[in-house]
Protein backbone atom coordinates (compact mmCIF):
# COMPACT_ATOMS: atom_id res chain seq x y z
CA UNK A 1 0.00 0.00 0.00
CA UNK A 2 1.35 3.43 -0.90
CA UNK A 3 1.08 6.42 1.35
CA UNK A 4 -1.64 8.89 0.40
CA UNK A 5 -0.76 12.47 -0.37
CA UNK A 6 -1.80 14.90 2.36
CA UNK A 7 -1.47 18.67 2.83
CA UNK A 8 1.45 17.90 5.19
CA UNK A 9 3.15 15.59 2.66
CA UNK A 10 2.26 16.43 -0.95
CA UNK A 11 2.69 13.57 -3.39
CA UNK A 12 6.22 13.55 -4.87
CA UNK A 13 6.70 13.59 -8.60
CA UNK A 14 7.18 10.12 -10.02
CA UNK A 15 10.79 9.47 -10.80
CA UNK A 16 11.94 11.49 -7.80
CA UNK A 17 14.03 9.61 -5.26
CA UNK A 18 11.75 8.07 -2.67
CA UNK A 19 8.66 7.93 -4.90
CA UNK A 20 6.58 4.74 -4.48
CA UNK A 21 7.89 1.95 -6.68
CA UNK A 22 4.42 0.71 -7.55
CA UNK A 23 3.03 4.14 -8.52
CA UNK A 24 1.04 4.03 -11.78
CA UNK A 25 2.82 5.05 -14.95
CA UNK A 26 2.24 8.63 -15.98
CA UNK A 27 0.78 9.66 -19.29
CA UNK A 28 2.47 12.28 -21.46
CA UNK A 29 -0.22 14.73 -20.38
CA UNK A 30 0.54 14.08 -16.69
CA UNK A 31 4.26 14.44 -17.26
CA UNK A 32 3.66 17.75 -19.03
CA UNK A 33 1.67 19.15 -16.10
CA UNK A 34 3.55 17.53 -13.24
CA UNK A 35 7.10 17.03 -14.52
CA UNK A 36 9.65 17.48 -11.72
CA UNK A 37 10.12 21.06 -10.56
CA UNK A 38 12.03 21.75 -7.32
CA UNK A 39 10.15 23.62 -4.65
CA UNK A 40 13.11 26.02 -4.59
CA UNK A 41 11.94 27.40 -7.94
CA UNK A 42 8.58 28.25 -6.40
CA UNK A 43 10.38 29.98 -3.53
CA UNK A 44 12.38 32.13 -5.96
CA UNK A 45 9.27 32.96 -8.01
CA UNK A 46 7.51 34.04 -4.84
CA UNK A 47 10.38 36.38 -3.99
CA UNK A 48 10.19 37.88 -7.49
CA UNK A 49 6.42 38.32 -7.35
CA UNK A 50 6.02 39.62 -3.82
CA UNK A 51 8.98 42.01 -4.07
CA UNK A 52 7.54 43.36 -7.32
CA UNK A 53 4.07 43.77 -5.80
CA UNK A 54 4.62 47.11 -3.97
CA UNK A 55 6.47 48.49 -7.00
CA UNK A 56 3.46 47.68 -9.17
CA UNK A 57 0.83 48.95 -6.73
CA UNK A 58 2.64 52.17 -5.87
CA UNK A 59 3.85 53.07 -9.36
CA UNK A 60 2.29 51.08 -12.21
CA UNK A 61 -1.29 50.67 -10.97
CA UNK A 62 -1.39 53.56 -8.52
CA UNK A 63 -4.37 54.87 -10.49
CA UNK A 64 -6.53 52.85 -8.07
CA UNK A 65 -5.83 55.55 -5.48
CA UNK A 66 -6.63 58.34 -7.93
CA UNK A 67 -9.83 56.61 -9.06
CA UNK A 68 -11.01 56.45 -5.46
CA UNK A 69 -11.36 60.24 -5.50
CA UNK A 70 -13.54 60.31 -8.63
CA UNK A 71 -17.36 60.36 -8.62
CA UNK A 72 -18.77 56.87 -8.15
CA UNK A 73 -20.81 57.07 -11.37
CA UNK A 74 -17.59 57.03 -13.40
CA UNK A 75 -16.83 53.52 -12.14
CA UNK A 76 -17.55 51.04 -14.95
CA UNK A 77 -16.20 47.72 -13.65
CA UNK A 78 -14.64 45.22 -16.03
CA UNK A 79 -16.07 41.70 -16.11
CA UNK A 80 -14.18 40.52 -13.01
CA UNK A 81 -15.51 43.48 -11.06
CA UNK A 82 -19.06 42.79 -12.18
CA UNK A 83 -18.85 39.09 -11.34
CA UNK A 84 -17.41 39.81 -7.90
CA UNK A 85 -19.77 42.75 -7.29
CA UNK A 86 -16.88 45.00 -6.31
CA UNK A 87 -18.15 48.38 -5.13
CA UNK A 88 -16.89 51.73 -6.34
CA UNK A 89 -13.58 52.57 -4.64
CA UNK A 90 -13.20 55.02 -1.80
CA UNK A 91 -9.92 56.49 -0.48
CA UNK A 92 -10.26 54.61 2.82
CA UNK A 93 -10.89 51.25 1.15
CA UNK A 94 -8.05 51.61 -1.34
CA UNK A 95 -5.44 52.67 1.22
CA UNK A 96 -6.51 49.79 3.47
CA UNK A 97 -6.34 47.38 0.55
CA UNK A 98 -2.87 48.66 -0.36
CA UNK A 99 -1.46 48.11 3.15
CA UNK A 100 -3.06 44.69 3.67
CA UNK A 101 -2.01 43.37 0.25
CA UNK A 102 1.62 44.47 0.51
CA UNK A 103 1.90 43.22 4.11
CA UNK A 104 0.44 39.83 3.17
CA UNK A 105 2.84 39.62 0.24
CA UNK A 106 5.88 40.19 2.46
CA UNK A 107 4.71 37.48 4.84
CA UNK A 108 4.06 35.08 1.95
CA UNK A 109 7.50 35.79 0.44
CA UNK A 110 9.18 34.08 3.40
CA UNK A 111 7.34 30.84 2.65
CA UNK A 112 7.32 29.95 6.34
CA UNK A 113 4.45 31.64 8.17
CA UNK A 114 0.99 30.71 6.88
CA UNK A 115 2.24 30.65 3.27
CA UNK A 116 -1.11 29.67 1.78
CA UNK A 117 -3.28 32.03 3.83
CA UNK A 118 -1.00 35.05 3.40
CA UNK A 119 -0.50 34.26 -0.29
CA UNK A 120 -4.21 34.06 -1.03
CA UNK A 121 -4.85 37.29 0.90
CA UNK A 122 -2.24 39.01 -1.28
CA UNK A 123 -3.73 37.46 -4.44
CA UNK A 124 -7.30 38.48 -3.65
CA UNK A 125 -6.22 41.94 -2.56
CA UNK A 126 -4.23 42.50 -5.73
CA UNK A 127 -7.05 41.22 -7.94
CA UNK A 128 -9.36 43.76 -6.33
CA UNK A 129 -6.72 46.48 -6.68
CA UNK A 130 -5.94 45.85 -10.36
CA UNK A 131 -9.65 45.49 -11.20
CA UNK A 132 -10.27 48.97 -9.82
CA UNK A 133 -7.27 50.31 -11.75
CA UNK A 134 -8.64 48.98 -15.03
CA UNK A 135 -12.32 49.83 -14.59
CA UNK A 136 -12.03 53.40 -15.85
CA UNK A 137 -11.53 52.89 -19.58
CA UNK A 138 -8.00 51.48 -19.90
CA UNK A 139 -7.18 47.77 -19.58
CA UNK A 140 -3.55 46.61 -19.63
CA UNK A 141 -2.97 43.05 -20.82
CA UNK A 142 0.47 42.83 -19.22
CA UNK A 143 -0.91 41.93 -15.77
CA UNK A 144 -2.40 38.54 -16.63
CA UNK A 145 0.64 36.44 -15.64
CA UNK A 146 1.06 38.39 -12.41
CA UNK A 147 -2.52 37.71 -11.32
CA UNK A 148 -2.21 34.01 -12.22
CA UNK A 149 1.09 33.69 -10.36
CA UNK A 150 -0.26 35.29 -7.19
CA UNK A 151 -3.10 32.76 -7.10
CA UNK A 152 -1.19 29.56 -7.93
CA UNK A 153 2.13 29.99 -6.11
CA UNK A 154 0.58 29.84 -2.59
CA UNK A 155 -0.87 26.39 -3.40
CA UNK A 156 2.54 24.79 -2.85
CA UNK A 157 2.61 25.64 0.83
CA UNK A 158 5.99 26.07 2.48
CA UNK A 159 8.88 26.38 0.06
CA UNK A 160 12.44 27.54 0.70
CA UNK A 161 15.15 28.48 -1.75
CA UNK A 162 17.26 25.56 -0.54
CA UNK A 163 14.55 22.91 -0.97
CA UNK A 164 15.60 20.74 -3.93
CA UNK A 165 12.72 18.29 -3.55
CA UNK A 166 10.03 18.14 -6.23
CA UNK A 167 6.31 17.64 -5.82
CA UNK A 168 3.22 17.83 -7.98
CA UNK A 169 2.08 21.10 -6.41
CA UNK A 170 5.26 22.95 -7.37
CA UNK A 171 5.20 21.49 -10.89
CA UNK A 172 1.56 22.45 -11.42
CA UNK A 173 1.95 25.99 -10.10
CA UNK A 174 5.00 26.74 -12.25
CA UNK A 175 3.22 25.36 -15.33
CA UNK A 176 0.22 27.62 -14.65
CA UNK A 177 2.49 30.68 -14.49
CA UNK A 178 4.08 29.65 -17.78
CA UNK A 179 0.66 29.29 -19.39
CA UNK A 180 -0.27 32.77 -18.12
CA UNK A 181 2.83 34.19 -19.81
CA UNK A 182 2.13 32.43 -23.11
CA UNK A 183 -1.57 33.31 -23.03
CA UNK A 184 -0.77 37.02 -22.95
CA UNK A 185 1.39 36.69 -26.07
CA UNK A 186 -0.98 34.44 -28.00
CA UNK A 187 -4.10 36.43 -27.13
CA UNK A 188 -2.28 39.59 -28.19
CA UNK A 189 -1.76 38.05 -31.65
CA UNK A 190 -5.42 36.99 -31.74
CA UNK A 191 -6.52 40.53 -30.84
CA UNK A 192 -4.41 41.94 -33.66
CA UNK A 193 -6.18 39.67 -36.15
CA UNK A 194 -9.60 40.29 -34.65
CA UNK A 195 -9.30 44.08 -34.60
CA UNK A 196 -6.76 44.91 -37.29
CA UNK A 197 -7.26 41.97 -39.63
CA UNK A 198 -4.79 39.65 -41.30
CA UNK A 199 -2.53 40.41 -43.05
CA UNK A 200 -3.68 44.00 -42.63
CA UNK A 201 -2.20 44.40 -39.15
CA UNK A 202 1.37 43.18 -39.84
CA UNK A 203 1.33 45.09 -43.14
CA UNK A 204 0.02 48.26 -41.50
CA UNK A 205 1.71 51.20 -39.82
CA UNK A 206 0.97 50.51 -36.16
CA UNK A 207 4.59 50.67 -34.99
CA UNK A 208 5.22 53.77 -37.06
CA UNK A 209 2.23 55.47 -35.45
CA UNK A 210 3.35 54.38 -31.98
CA UNK A 211 6.84 55.75 -32.54
CA UNK A 212 5.47 59.11 -33.68
CA UNK A 213 3.21 59.24 -30.63
CA UNK A 214 5.52 58.15 -27.82
CA UNK A 215 8.83 57.10 -29.35
CA UNK A 216 12.18 57.84 -27.76
CA UNK A 217 14.69 59.92 -29.77
CA UNK A 218 16.19 56.67 -31.05
CA UNK A 219 12.75 55.29 -31.85
CA UNK A 220 11.65 58.39 -33.73
CA UNK A 221 14.78 58.17 -35.88
CA UNK A 222 13.30 54.97 -37.37
CA UNK A 223 9.94 56.44 -38.36
CA UNK A 224 10.92 56.91 -42.01
CA UNK A 225 12.13 53.31 -42.37
CA UNK A 226 8.71 51.83 -43.12
CA UNK A 227 10.03 48.56 -44.58
CA UNK A 228 12.04 47.88 -41.41
CA UNK A 229 9.06 48.68 -39.20
CA UNK A 230 6.72 46.40 -41.17
CA UNK A 231 9.29 43.62 -40.93
CA UNK A 232 9.35 44.14 -37.16
CA UNK A 233 5.56 43.88 -37.07
CA UNK A 234 5.70 40.54 -38.88
CA UNK A 235 8.37 39.28 -36.48
CA UNK A 236 6.27 40.44 -33.53
CA UNK A 237 3.09 38.85 -34.84
CA UNK A 238 4.70 35.50 -35.75
CA UNK A 239 6.48 35.33 -32.38
CA UNK A 240 3.26 35.96 -30.47
CA UNK A 241 1.21 33.56 -32.60
CA UNK A 242 3.74 30.74 -32.17
CA UNK A 243 4.52 31.48 -28.51
CA UNK A 244 2.79 28.28 -27.22
CA UNK A 245 5.77 26.38 -28.62
CA UNK A 246 7.81 27.57 -25.65
CA UNK A 247 5.72 25.35 -23.37
CA UNK A 248 7.16 22.24 -25.02
CA UNK A 249 10.81 23.24 -25.38
CA UNK A 250 13.66 22.14 -23.15
CA UNK A 251 17.28 23.11 -22.70
CA UNK A 252 19.01 25.54 -25.03
CA UNK A 253 16.04 26.09 -27.43
CA UNK A 254 13.90 27.07 -24.43
CA UNK A 255 16.50 29.50 -23.10
CA UNK A 256 16.99 31.04 -26.53
CA UNK A 257 13.25 31.67 -26.87
CA UNK A 258 13.10 33.18 -23.38
CA UNK A 259 16.04 35.39 -24.35
CA UNK A 260 14.23 36.41 -27.53
CA UNK A 261 11.11 37.55 -25.67
CA UNK A 262 13.22 39.31 -23.03
CA UNK A 263 15.06 41.09 -25.84
CA UNK A 264 11.75 41.98 -27.47
CA UNK A 265 10.64 43.74 -24.27
CA UNK A 266 14.00 45.50 -23.93
CA UNK A 267 13.84 46.78 -27.52
CA UNK A 268 10.23 47.90 -27.06
CA UNK A 269 11.24 49.92 -24.01
CA UNK A 270 14.24 51.41 -25.81
CA UNK A 271 12.04 52.52 -28.71
CA UNK A 272 8.81 53.53 -26.98
CA UNK A 273 9.40 53.32 -23.18
CA UNK A 274 6.77 50.56 -22.98
CA UNK A 275 8.14 48.03 -20.51
CA UNK A 276 5.55 45.26 -19.82
CA UNK A 277 7.35 44.57 -16.55
CA UNK A 278 4.40 42.88 -14.75
CA UNK A 279 4.50 40.33 -17.56
CA UNK A 280 8.18 40.16 -18.46
CA UNK A 281 9.37 39.19 -14.97
CA UNK A 282 7.46 35.89 -15.25
CA UNK A 283 9.65 34.71 -18.10
CA UNK A 284 11.74 33.59 -15.13
CA UNK A 285 9.25 30.74 -14.64
CA UNK A 286 10.87 29.01 -17.63
CA UNK A 287 14.34 29.16 -16.07
CA UNK A 288 16.00 26.87 -13.48
CA UNK A 289 15.96 29.50 -10.76
CA UNK A 290 16.86 26.89 -8.15
CA UNK A 291 20.47 27.16 -9.37
CA UNK A 292 20.59 30.65 -7.86
CA UNK A 293 20.56 29.05 -4.42
CA UNK A 294 24.18 28.00 -4.89
CA UNK A 295 25.14 31.69 -5.09
CA UNK A 296 23.76 32.41 -1.61
CA UNK A 297 25.76 32.19 1.64
CA UNK A 298 25.34 28.81 3.34
CA UNK A 299 23.26 30.27 6.18
CA UNK A 300 20.65 31.58 3.73
CA UNK A 301 20.20 28.40 1.73
CA UNK A 302 18.35 26.28 4.28
CA UNK A 303 18.38 22.50 4.22
CA UNK A 304 18.86 21.07 0.74
CA UNK A 305 19.05 17.36 1.49
CA UNK A 306 16.12 14.98 1.51
CA UNK A 307 17.25 13.23 4.68
CA UNK A 308 17.53 14.26 8.30
CA UNK A 309 21.08 14.12 9.66
CA UNK A 310 20.04 12.18 12.75
CA UNK A 311 18.06 9.27 11.34
CA UNK A 312 18.89 9.19 7.64
CA UNK A 313 15.15 8.93 6.96
CA UNK A 314 13.38 10.97 4.38
CA UNK A 315 11.55 13.98 5.77
CA UNK A 316 7.91 14.54 4.75
CA UNK A 317 7.53 17.40 2.35
CA UNK A 318 6.53 20.59 4.21
CA UNK A 319 3.01 21.88 3.94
Amino acid sequence: MTAAATPEAPRPVQGEAGAPADAPARTAWDRWWFGPVPRARVAWLRIIGYVFLPFDMLLLTSSSLAHARLPADLYQPVLAGRLLHLPAPTPWSMYTLLVVTIAAGFVAATGRVLPRASGYVAACGYLWWVTISMSYGKVDHDHLALVVALFVLPSVGRARVGDTRSCEASAWSVRCVQIGVVAAYFLSAWAKVRIGGFPAWPNGNTVQWALSRRGTPFGRSLIDHSALLKASQWIMFVAEATSPVILFLRGRPLYLMVLFFAGFHAVTYALMTIHFLPHAIWLAAFLPLERLTGLLPERLRGRTADETPATGQREPLPS
